[in-house]
């Protein structure tokens, strides 16, 4: 595990932006900077950590350990469905096929809890029982397990708005997609969920839910994209105690980005208007957290990169 040491000497080298023309037409997602020629994408993962649909800061070392995760989840679910990875040739960086990006994101969920607005359990204590077009029963309590993982698909919001829980009606009722490939990737995401959740529960974690995109091909086939069962689109538990944990009425342990939720809204933040500072206390936690989840998920140790980001990924793509 990176010594604390380590992590605080990072606060002051993190990646938060990158400016590379030569890599093609850029386009910054909240943590991802996308460089798009010759039909490839060349994802550069940063430091960014968002939250509430609003960037808050960085995180040290944030951007290695996602692309590196979601290279290993990549890889060891690619015999259940096709993704558009290519090639991994930086710590923080991925280079892909470029796909046409489906406007809907797929959210499975396989437990009542989550604090935005866009969360099954903010729904529930609203006095909603149908969400994204499932029943739900009376008298659950936050973090209590669904008898089984439901898909509750969202809206795609620009930058600055929050996303919107929809149901299957609903999609096809806008016309983001057709029912055929909307099923298809419902069974996709489906199949690699379960299959994640089986692997963490080797691991001793829980993978309580997670956001799949799904991209097209040129050639009209589907395929996962961006990132799948990382610390920014996944939330993971400790096994070991959760059963104790939420009989007696108290939060899971975790690992994920939802540390970062928990603190700003403890400080009555929860997305409207300008996010409070993150405070180097909070940055290092986060980090560490994410460097564990790394170590757990995949068995491997991480070995952090401490070049210069910039100067580095230009060496490591030759341009």
């Amino acid at each position: 595990m990176i010594s604390e040491h380590l992590i605080k000497a990072q606060l002051a080298k993190t990646l938060e932006t990158t400016d590379f023309p030569a890599l093609g037409s850029k386009y910054a997602g909240k943590v991802r900077d996308c460089y798009i020629k010759d039909n490839r994408r060349i994802i550069v993962v940063t430091d960014r950590i968002s939250a509430f649909d609003v960037v808050l800061g960085t995180i040290p070392f944030k951007g290695q350990v996602l692309n590196q995760i979601a290279a290993y989840w990549f890889d060891v679910t690619k015999h259940l469905a096709s993704n558009h990875i290519l090639e991994i040739p930086d710590p923080t960086v991925t280079i892909a096929a470029e796909c046409e990006i489906i406007p809907v994101e797929f959210v499975m969920r396989a437990y009542v809890t989550g604090v935005t607005t866009t969360s099954i359990w903010y729904h529930y204590t609203h006095g909603e029982r149908r969400f994204c077009g499932h029943d739900l029963p009376e008298g659950m309590r936050k973090n209590q397990k669904l008898d089984r993982p439901i898909l509750t698909p969202s809206t795609k919001a620009e930058k600055g708005d929050h996303d919107q829980s929809v149901s299957r009606e609903q999609v096809l009722e806008m016309g983001l997609l057709s029912a055929a490939d909307f099923d298809r990737a419902a069974e996709m995401c489906a199949r690699v969920f379960a299959f994640g959740q089986s692997l963490a529960a080797q691991r001793g974690l829980i993978l309580v839910d997670t956001k799949y995109e799904i991209g097209r091909r040129r050639d009209g086939s589907l395929c996962f994209v961006d990132e799948i069962h990382t610390p920014d689109s996944s939330r993971y538990w400790y096994a070991d105690d959760y059963q104790a944990r939420f009989d007696r009425g108290e939060e899971p342990r975790g690992l994920d980005k939802e540390y970062v939720r928990h603190a700003l809204a403890a400080q009555g933040y929860r997305g409207d208007g300008p996010p409070p500072p993150l405070t180097a206390e909070i940055r290092c936690e986060a980090a560490r957290r994410y460097v564990a989840l790394y170590e757990l998920v995949t068995g491997r140790e991480f070995v952090p990169d401490f070049d210069e980001p910039v100067a580095r990924i230009r060496k490591n793509l030759k341009f």
